[in-house]
């Protein structure tokens, strides 16, 4: 069984930085892609980031390009999102999800299989 286990998140002050882990356990053979996510509240989840260890492909949304930076560890299976410059529309709660089936990073959220619980992540003005 695939398990993610997010980590990192907090509270933080606009212009700070944070470092989310994903750890990804139960996963033996083949490639997978991780994906980052965040929920505002009252909005709908969108898509941060994903890196896929099939291509080695990485995208990030428009909105944190040039802030954030996702990373991958394949010798401990954790996926890093390092936050930069971090702005109160930055907050949210944010879940690892994984691809375990596909090529690449997925198109669409309900392509990923499996997710984590979630960290938070508040940034004040």
């Amino acid at each position: 069984q695939v398990q993610l286990v997010e980590s990192g998140g907090g509270l933080v002050q606009s212009g700070g930085s944070l470092r989310l882990s994903c750890a990804v356990s139960g996963f033996t053979s083949g490639y997978y892609a991780i994906g980052w996510f965040r929920t505002a509240p009252g909005k709908e989840r969108e898509g941060v980031s994903c890196i896929a260890s099939s291509d080695g492909r990485i995208y990030y949304a428009d909105s944190v390009k040039g802030r954030f930076i996702i990373s991958r560890d394949s010798a401990t299976n954790t996926v890093y999102l390092q936050m930069n410059s971090l702005e109160p529309e930055d907050t949210g709660r944010y879940h690892c999800g994984a691809d375990t089936l596909g090529y690449g990073c997925p198109s669409s959220i309900p392509r990923y299989n499996y997710w984590g619980q979630g960290t938070q992540v508040t940034v004040s003005s």
